[in-house]
């Protein structure tokens, strides 16, 4: 009888399509669906107004100025000195007002000026005088003096004739920008993979709940099941991307005028960009895979998240792991990133951005797949020696902690 019921069991492939197609066409039909599409843009809407409400705020806050209460002919000295430094030798000065030399006694005006005027200079060139708040003088002092300096000189500062010859990008600022690249990707990894990969717990769970999961295992092989489930998710993650990636290219487009030029990474952008896609493909499968495996543990939400939040926050130790082998790729950090299967996509997308060369690519792709295959049988075992078994209904997982901790003080 069970050899006859394994022989009309599915294929491990054809299965594992049978359960990603349900999977994938329940969520992508499903009212909620949309919602999930627009829950990461409403932080994008609210980062936007937020800025330009900032933007505004600074624009309306007056830029302090210096007045300049000196008699007639020192003020147009300086007036003229302070338009040579700033326009032609291009250099950072405080804005300027003239005030009339009888305006009263420099600490009134300040105290009862309404043109943001944060310090006043008084006196003569000869002997002058800065009158401000401490903090102020602090700032001003050494552009004063400058300005004053170069005012009473004889000769003063001229701009020079200098030649100017545009060049080609510097290997150290193509290689600084690659690096900026490197870790923009990784950290655009971290934050997809994190949003996503959660759906795939959330989804066993909820099965595990209504006996479907029981009732598919009993059909096909756990394996497939689980095969199934992740690249369903998978699917529907990149449904999502492709969404808000959109959206993202509509912005950037907008803003293209502002926006740095980074370098061609060192694979160039079509490859890099294809390597994205596998690096994410794989850092979700392995993530979804140790999902799958928490939610065979889990017979309760409650315990899903107790369980699951190791995973999550040693994510973020692996993420900053592999910001410290962008760092130092040839070091210990950097070769323990790339080995390490959980590590390894992160690292590996940013040896795209800054190394040329595909092989050690097709090489940790290969690793890692071989990983995920060993996640996803590990996780079918342990789902089929805790859940898919006779007798009595096993008690949660937390409870049964507690009790044995119990057991052992008495």
């Amino acid at each position: 009888m069970t050899q006859t019921r394994r022989a009309e069991r599915l294929p491990l492939w054809q299965a594992a399509y049978v359960i990603a197609r349900r999977d994938f066409l329940a969520i992508l039909l499903s009212k909620t669906f949309l919602f999930f599409l627009l829950g990461p843009l409403f932080p994008i809407v609210v980062g936007g107004l937020a800025g330009t409400i900032g933007s505004q705020v600074r624009d309306s806050v007056e830029t302090p100025v210096l007045g300049i209460m000196l008699p007639a002919d020192d003020a147009v000295q300086l007036v003229a000195t302070h338009h040579q430094l700033t326009a032609g030798l291009n250099v950072d000065l405080p804005h300027i007002r003239q005030l009339p030399e009888n305006a009263g006694d420099p600490r009134t005006v300040l105290r009862n000026n309404d043109a943001g005027l944060a310090a006043i200079l008084s006196g003569t060139l000869a002997n002058p005088v800065l009158t401000g708040s401490p903090a102020q003088l602090e700032r001003w002092r050494g552009e004063v003096s400058l300005l004053l300096a170069e005012t009473r000189s004889e000769r003063p500062l001229e701009p020079l004739s200098l030649g100017l010859e545009a060049a080609a990008d510097s290997t150290a600022d193509r290689q600084s920008g690659r690096l900026t690249v490197a870790q923009g990707a990784q950290l655009l990894l971290f934050l997809l993979s994190m949003l996503l990969a959660g759906m795939v717990l959330s989804n066993l769970v909820e099965e595990k709940g209504n006996k479907i999961i029981e009732i598919l295992a009993a059909a096909i092989p756990m394996d497939a099941v689980f095969l199934g489930k992740l690249f369903a998710m998978l699917a529907i993650s990149f449904v999502g991307i492709l969404v808000w990636g959109g959206v993202a290219a509509v912005a950037l487009y907008a803003a293209r005028d502002i926006l740095p030029v980074f370098p061609d990474p060192a694979v160039g952008w079509p490859a890099f960009l294809a390597l994205f896609v596998l690096y994410f493909a794989m850092n979700y499968l392995l993530l979804g895979s140790i999902f799958l495996a928490i939610g065979s543990l889990a017979a309760t939400v409650r315990e899903v998240q107790t369980l699951s939040m190791p995973v999550t926050m040693s994510q973020v130790l692996i993420f900053f792991l592999a910001g410290m082998a962008v760092a130092d790729p040839d070091g210990l950090a950097g070769w323990f990133a790339t080995v390490f299967p959980l590590s390894s996509p992160y690292a590996l997308l940013a040896h795209g951005a800054v190394q040329p060369g595909l092989g050690l690519h097709a090489l940790g792709l290969a690793w890692q797949a071989l990983w995920v295959a060993i996640f996803i049988k590990a996780g079918a075992a342990l789902f089929r020696r805790r859940v898919m078994q006779s007798g009595a209904p096993r008690r949660p997982l937390l409870e049964r902690l507690r009790g044995r901790r119990a057991r052992g003080a008495a």
